[in-house]
């Protein structure tokens, strides 16, 4: 079953090595072209801003963005709070993949309710995730 090519991918999450295996397993899958890693939310979210003023942004911009809840300073929820306010051009092209350790249902629910989230895994993000995703 041949894997279905993501395109750019952006990485958050608040562990350095929970980043590098996820992209070391996406690197592996051979489904995407380009991966950045971000460890907050903020830092993520002023990436996004930044590119989006930029010409060719749509190729610079991510396909899917692996997001964390639990993080410090900003959680998965609060970014994607802010995440909502951004152009709706910005939106419609980055989909949205929570990537959480938490087993807390009320977690899935709670994604549910924001448009862009389009599917919720559990870490750590596996082969058979990858190659499966319903984006």
């Amino acid at each position: 079953m041949a894997a279905r090519k993501l395109g750019t991918v952006m990485l958050i999450d608040d562990s350095e090595i929970d980043n590098l295996i996820n992209q070391k397993m996406i690197e592996a899958a051979s489904v995407a072209d380009v991966i950045y890693t971000h460890t907050g939310g903020k830092s993520a979210l002023e990436f996004l801003r930044n590119v989006e003023k930029l010409e060719g942004a749509d190729k610079i911009l991510p396909d899917v963005v692996f997001l964390d809840i639990d993080m410090p300073l900003m959680d998965g929820f609060q970014f994607l709070d802010e995440f909502e306010k951004l152009s709706a051009k910005l939106r419609k092209k980055c989909k949205i993949v929570m990537l959480t350790s938490s087993i807390n249902p009320e977690d899935s629910s709670r994604s549910k309710k924001y448009t862009a989230v389009r599917q919720y895994l559990n870490k750590p993000l596996a082969h058979e995730s990858i190659i499966s995703l319903e984006i």
